[in-house]
């Protein structure tokens, strides 16, 4: 898995990229908040749980049915969110959702339960470039949670931050028919 510090990636690139007036500040934060929530299932482990069983670890929590049903129940807080319903439910989908699919690109573990509960199966992305991240505290503050973390930078943050630049530049650079207007005498 990604680390819980870049996870929040694409709930970030998405909100700075479309603006204040698009992804209130408090939808910001309920989709940063989203983007880690699936992990909760690390407690499966305290459990006995088997990491391979449809409730253990990368299992139920990250399946693309419970992003779109907790994003569902947080568009329901859309007027506390400062939001529009499907905006909202838009918005937190692809911030919950993106933890699955980030996972589906790491490099280790057994997969992930997409299609939970269709499906048991656990699913990589065919190309899988981000480190997996140890759970333990004390093989993340080591030489290989650093490799982690570059990982992490090259292949989820520099892709993010450009995606930002290049929504805020849409966003902010001028159309050709507000330009017109601006120089016409009028």
């Amino acid at each position: 898995m990604p680390t819980i510090f870049t996870h929040p990636a694409v709930p970030l690139a998405i909100g700075f990229g479309l603006g204040r007036k698009v992804i209130s500040p408090p939808l910001l934060v309920c989709g940063i908040i989203g983007s880690v929530l699936p992990d909760l299932d690390v407690i499966a482990f305290r459990m006995n749980i088997p990491y391979m069983a449809e409730f253990g670890h990368r299992g139920f929590s990250h399946s693309l049915l419970i992003a779109f049903v907790l994003a569902l129940l947080g568009a329901c807080l859309f007027r506390w969110l400062k939001s529009g319903f499907f905006q909202s439910l838009l918005f937190l989908l692809a911030a919950i959702s993106s933890h699955g699919l980030l996972d589906t690109l790491t490099n280790g573990g057994l997969g992930i339960a997409l299609l939970w509960p269709w499906s048991e199966h656990r699913y990589f992305m065919p190309f899988h470039p981000i480190e997996v991240a140890p759970i333990a505290l004390s093989r993340f503050l080591s030489e290989r949670g650093l490799s982690v973390l570059k990982s992490e930078l090259h292949w989820v943050w520099l892709p993010a931050i450009a995606a930002t630049a290049l929504m805020i530049f849409a966003r902010l650079a001028p159309t050709k028919a507000s330009a017109g207007r601006e120089t016409t005498p009028g």
